[in-house]
């Protein structure tokens, strides 16, 4: 059923207009300003080297959590230099 939900909803957003501005006091660039749900998704893809539409087909709580791991693994010291 919320896979179902979640269908619905990204087919409704595909009607909205993309929301344009900071995001937490972040600035996002214009070129993801313009980018709609499937150009962000295929954008990670590429970057991170994920198949096709995999990034695209995960639901919403996986693709947040799959962006946490890769933010901590990014702005976080490595092993190496932690000592390990």
């Amino acid at each position: 059923m919320i896979k179902f939900m979640g269908m619905i909803y990204v087919w409704l957003d595909s009607f909205l207009p993309n929301e344009k501005g900071p995001i937490l006091n972040l600035k996002i660039d214009p070129d993801f300003e313009e980018m709609d749900r499937k150009e962000l998704c295929n954008h990670i893809e590429v970057k991170f080297n994920l198949d096709p539409d995999a990034f695209w087909n995960l639901d919403s709580t996986p693709k947040i959590r799959f962006c946490c791991q890769k933010a901590r693994n990014i702005l976080e010291p490595s092993k190496f230099e932690r000592g390990y």
